[in-house]
């Protein structure tokens, strides 16, 4: 039988005993951060980016996660700036990525990490910047899930075109050749590409050439309706891409006398193909 221990004795047996079980409650607290920042990303990913933010800081309390779920701060907080185009997203997006250290990121983290300070820098307004940080990423990108592929290529190709806006006229068709020559590639690989197809008929037409970027609208109009998720906001990007740009450009072409009559004309065209190439 064991000596019956004294009271400073049995303080210290209990005071380690606490001790112990501290030290197993913070072990199962560092145990729960993954599944909070699995929870982060799901959120993400789910569009709830205030759930998202919520949880990633939670997640980002604990060191061995804190790049991981800053990466995940970051890119909510840009999501949500896209939304509400508050400042302080977007300044603390650019401050979460930055605290982001991409020696522990695994491979797909630092593409992410990558996206993501390049859409800062798109927000910001350096569009030249944004480009060349993206146009690596492009085709590497496609090793990620579908969605974040049409976002870096979306990403990509509205930077040029922003880029654009600050060049001579006589410039800009070269820009937009490499948008064409890209989604031409992209539709090669993945002819129901929302962002290639669209983008497709805007290079066209920003390169002048508004006889194909008619013809790109109206293929992409029709293998809209292969991506169903995305049907109706393509076309809605489409529609105004139409009648917005490419119409009036084709209507004040020579030798059109009477532009509106042209634009009428070219209208009514439009609205019988999507009529027709409708559900």
């Amino acid at each position: 039988m064991r000596p019956s221990t004294s009271l400073g004795a049995a303080v210290v047996v209990f005071t380690a005993l606490l001790a112990a079980l501290a030290a197993t409650a913070r072990s199962a607290e560092a145990a729960r951060k993954p599944d909070l920042l699995l929870a982060a990303r799901q959120f993400y990913n789910a569009g709830e980016f205030d759930r998202a933010i919520d949880a990633a800081t939670q997640a980002a309390a604990n060191p061995a996660f804190a790049s991981s779920a800053h990466l995940v701060l970051g890119r909510s907080r840009l999501e949500r700036y896209r939304k509400t185009t508050a400042a302080s997203d977007l300044a603390d997006a650019r401050t979460d990525l930055r605290a982001v250290d991409p020696r522990v990121l695994d491979m797909r983290e630092r593409l992410e990490l990558q996206i993501g300070l390049s859409v800062v820098l798109f927000f910001e307004d350096h569009y030249g910047a944004a480009a060349e940080l993206l146009e690596p990423l492009v085709e590497t990108s496609s090793t990620l899930a579908p969605e974040a592929h049409e976002r870096a290529l979306d990403w990509w190709a509205t930077a040029l075109d922003r880029q654009t806006q600050a060049m001579d006229p006589g410039d800009r068709g070269a820009v937009y050749e490499r948008v064409i020559d890209r989604m031409e590639q992209e539709l090669r690989r993945d002819n129901t590409s929302p962002a290639a197809g669209y983008w497709l008929a805007a290079a066209a037409r920003g390169a002048g050439d508004l006889d194909r970027a008619w013809a790109a609208a109206s293929a992409a109009w029709v293998r809209a309706s292969l991506t169903p998720s995305r049907t109706t906001a393509l076309r809605a990007d489409l529609d105004r891409l139409v009648l917005q740009g490419i119409i009036p450009e084709r209507a004040s072409r020579p030798p059109t006398r009477d532009r509106r009559q042209a634009i009428a004309s070219l209208t009514a065209d439009w609205e019988a193909f999507k009529s027709a190439w409708s559900q």
